[in-house]
């Protein structure tokens, strides 16, 4: 028979009809497609939600040219300026820091050993600032009567011994041979208004540098309590900034840093100790007068390292020529003998023991601290010549060994 146009028949019928799994995956498919396309379009409506309230898409990055590089560079030149002149600027208050922080560096141990009784710490702070301040004054009060006595018999004195050694002949044969007299003479008769405007002048800058200092030493002062009263809470929020897995192990380290520093003050102390001793025993035995107070200066003036046993040195000589001539030579020549015994033996063997900084160490680092800071830099050098160590020795060589 002829089959109809449109007609299927039984086999294509059978074969055209939907299966019950194909129906059911069809529906699953178009489940599953249809959470995907509502996703999209919650996607792209965020976006443009987005894009509508924001400031629009971000476009693609400037192309970095040679122009960049030079401009990147000219800015990093001059925020490097800026911050050199800004440090130079403010290096004498720097300086204040740093030397307050270190005298509460070296003074903590002591307020430390003063808790242990039980005490808060600020009284600990106050018994332990009253101590040095009395240490201080018994100091002053045993230089202050000297100083008085020595001077006002020196201004009494003073016109013998100008006409004493106005008779001298070999005074009298150097005024005759380069005519002292009419050159003094000239430079009196010189003396105008604007030499006295200029000695005026000059008297004015030593008086603001007496100014500056005493401000300088009232700020050191008061920062060294503030730092005092603060120490735990300052060392904790400095802790604090570090990241969380590295914190404890850079507290360990910086507490042993901070440790070698009192450390090196108990040294310096002691080396201080030594040197008043030594001189007081000297001096007793030459029979230079005041040698309880001048024993005083020297100990004070050697916790300044490397010249601090000069200054003492010049202190004591010029007292010992009151005495003699003979005198005064002997105290240049015990001086230069112990400063050779101090810089060379007594200071390294104290500080290889109080701070564990090598021999070496300790020099080099005295001599570059002066050289860059003077003062200031041969106080801190051994310290730091420590923490570098410390540095060095649990952290840089670690990390070379498991390289």
């Amino acid at each position: 028979m002829r089959k109809r146009k449109g007609t299927p028949g039984p086999d294509e019928s059978e074969s055209d009809a939907p299966s019950p799994r194909n129906s059911e995956a069809a529906d699953s498919s178009s489940k599953t497609d249809q959470p995907e396309s509502e996703g999209a379009a919650d996607g792209s409506e965020d976006a443009e939600a987005k894009s509508a309230k924001g400031f629009g898409s971000a476009g693609k990055p400037f192309a970095k040219t040679s122009f960049h590089h030079g401009l990147y560079a000219g800015i990093g030149l001059a925020v490097a300026y800026v911050l050199f002149i800004s440090v130079e600027i403010a290096l004498p208050f720097l300086i204040i820091i740093v030397v307050s922080g270190f005298l509460a560096i070296g003074l903590n141990p002591l307020v430390v050993r003063v808790q242990r009784f039980g005490l808060p710490r600020g009284l600990s702070v106050a018994i332990v600032c009253l101590l040095v301040l009395l240490i201080l004054c018994g100091g002053i009060v045993a230089l202050v009567p000297p100083i008085m006595t020595e001077g006002a018999a020196f201004v009494e004195a003073l016109p013998s011994y100008v006409q004493d050694l106005a008779q001298k002949g070999w005074v009298q044969d150097l005024i005759q041979r380069f005519d002292l007299q009419e050159k003094l003479t000239s430079a009196l008769a010189g003396i105008d208004s604007d030499t006295v405007f200029n000695a005026a002048g000059g008297l004015a800058t030593v008086l603001g540098v007496a100014v500056t200092s005493v401000f300088n030493t009232v700020m050191i002062v008061l920062l060294t309590v503030y730092f005092l009263v603060a120490f735990d809470r300052l060392k904790g929020g400095f802790y604090r900034l570090l990241p969380a897995p590295r914190r404890e192990r850079a507290k360990k380290l910086g507490d042993e840093m901070l440790a070698k520093v009192g450390s090196y003050t108990v040294g310096a102390l002691g080396i201080g100790l030594t040197a008043g001793c030594s001189s007081f025993v000297f001096m007793l035995a030459a029979g230079v007068p005041y040698a309880y107070a001048l024993a005083f200066v020297v100990a004070i003036l050697d916790l300044i390292p490397q010249i601090g046993a000069t200054l003492g040195a010049v202190v004591v000589t010029l007292v010992g020529l009151t005495v003699s001539i003979w005198v005064a030579i002997a105290c240049v020549a015990f001086f230069v003998i112990y400063q050779q015994l101090e810089n060379w033996l007594i200071y390294p063997t104290i500080m290889r023991r109080s701070v564990k900084v090598s021999d070496l160490g300790a020099i080099l680092g005295l001599l570059i601290g002066t050289a860059l800071l003077g003062i200031v830099g041969a106080l801190l050098a051994v310290p730091t010549v420590a923490a570098i160590q410390l540095i060095v020795r649990e952290v840089y060589i670690p990390r070379q060994d498991l390289a």
